[in-house]
């Protein structure tokens, strides 16, 4: 029987976004395989952390392109970014507490980009004069990741609906963003 990859680890994520400290055994269970199957496809939960930070990128990148960041003035941007990133919440959670990534070895580069493309909307924002000068743009880049982990967080305990979750992050965020007049 042919394992799909993608469907492993969207059950991987799944699994690991409710309950970080899962199993390789629980997560071959939540995706319907043996251990042993699991360990053909991923040596190990470091490899298998790995496999879902590429598919994390990948999600990531794939929003930033459907978001059209360059369109519009930026708030909007904004409010498009989180709205087409908002499905990958839970796995951005996963992944932004995992301090393996970061451990030793650079940066991957596929975050740097996602990094530099978000960076980019609100430098646009603050150089049209919709976002305030005194947060920089990698801070905010930054913020726009804590909101999205700690809404998927809350969204998962049950404490703010998953509706909600995008506009309460735009809404937090860009209300801080904001220049006033």
């Amino acid at each position: 029987m042919a394992v799909d990859r993608d469907q492993v680890l969207r059950s991987a994520a799944a699994l690991l976004t409710r309950r970080a400290t899962a199993t390789m055994d629980e997560v071959a269970r939540a995706a319907g395989l043996s251990r042993a199957t699991l360990h053909r496809h991923f040596a190990g939960r470091d490899a298998l952390v790995r496999a879902l930070e590429s598919l994390g990128i990948d999600e990531c990148e794939a929003a930033l392109d459907a978001a059209r960041l360059e369109d519009g003035p930026a708030a909007d941007a904004v409010r498009r970014l989180v709205r087409e990133i908002e499905p990958a919440a839970g796995l951005l959670a996963f992944l932004y507490t995992e301090n393996q990534l970061f451990e030793g070895v650079e940066q991957n580069e596929g975050w740097a980009r996602i990094d530099a493309r978000m960076a980019a909307v609100f430098r646009r924002g603050q150089e049209s004069g919709e976002f305030r000068i005194d947060l920089t743009p990698a801070w905010l880049t930054e913020a726009l990741y804590g909101l999205l982990a700690s809404g998927a967080w809350a969204v998962t305990e049950g404490r703010v609906a998953r509706k909600d979750l995008t506009r309460m992050i735009v809404e937090l965020l860009l209300g801080g963003a904001l220049r006033r007049e």
